[in-house]
């Protein structure tokens, strides 16, 4: 086992002692509980999975996961571009307030969060109720369940984004603008390629916390079977009744998509280590 740090030596039985510790706290709190995810929803065979997966509120609470974080990705992704430069291009009165309120969506509980809109667009409020006597439905509907999704999942792209913006500067896109492009070439050509990985890392994340929001969600959606049940609002209802089959196999699902979101962030941070380690290969 090589020492990261030469100056620090610690007696090799301990480097093993918490080794051991770490991997065994890893199986026991992530590898066992994985596996025993995808073993129950197995166990009763490929047949019944499938058949679990295909019928007819599973596909509905699929499709309406993949709608929402269809429309919350983009949405925070343009958002999240525009916040991390309004606060690292600019200064103005109330700018740390602002980075401040950024951090609302982690500092409240989602069922917080959700119960904030319920009292904002629910039928008996002022804005909801004319909502509805135009037949727009926010709360117990697929919109509330949007605006929820995009508060609880906002600073992800922001936060990636802001550190990197900051420690970059605007040097480059000043020389730019002064030969001569204009602001949209400036972004396309300057900004975008610098915070391209910050960028993709912060929708990763974002698509990983939208796909999985359950607080938020449930005090959003009525929990109207057929159509307003994400796959994690079902998991719940089907364990509930005993179903532990489909609950499992959605379940599965859920957990495949984590393990997406961990491979794109190795390969993205593989990519940027890469990158990083030739550029510093390069002779100045």
């Amino acid at each position: 086992m090589k020492q990261i740090n030469p100056n620090i030596s610690e007696p090799r039985a301990l480097q093993w002692l918490l080794i051991g510790v770490a991997l065994a706290f890893l199986l026991l709190m992530l590898v066992i509980p994985l596996a025993a995810v995808f073993y129950e929803a197995l166990k009763g065979g490929w047949r019944l999975y499938l058949a679990s997966l295909t019928e007819p509120e599973a596909l509905s609470a699929i499709r309406l996961t993949l709608l929402t974080t269809a429309v919350v990705v983009p949405v925070n992704a343009v958002l999240g571009i525009a916040v991390a430069w309004l606060l690292t291009r600019f200064d103005f009165r109330g700018k740390q307030l602002l980075t401040t309120l950024l951090d609302l969506p982690f500092s409240v509980s989602p069922v917080v969060a959700g119960l904030m809109f319920v009292l904002l667009f629910g039928a008996h409020t002022v804005i909801g109720g004319w909502l509805e006597s135009m037949g727009i439905q926010i709360i117990f509907a697929v919109p509330g369940i949007i605006l929820a999704t995009l508060f609880v999942t906002f600073p992800f792209v922001a936060r990636e984004l802001i550190p990197l913006m900051q420690a970059q500067g605007d040097s480059e896109e000043q020389a730019a603008l002064i030969l001569g492009a204009n602001g949209w070439q400036m972004f396309r050509r300057v900004t975008l390629p610098n915070i391209k990985w910050a960028l993709v890392y912060g929708i990763i994340l974002t698509n990983a916390r939208a796909m999985g929001e359950f607080g938020a969600v449930s005090v959003v959606s009525g929990h109207i079977r057929g159509e307003t049940n994400t796959i994690p609002l079902l998991v719940e209802i089907f364990y509930n009744e005993y179903n532990f089959t489909g609950a499992f196999a959605l379940s599965s699902i859920l957990a495949l998509l984590a393990i997406a979101t961990l491979i794109l962030q190795s390969t993205v941070n593989h990519i940027q280590n890469r990158k990083l380690a030739a550029a510093q290969r390069k002779p100045a």
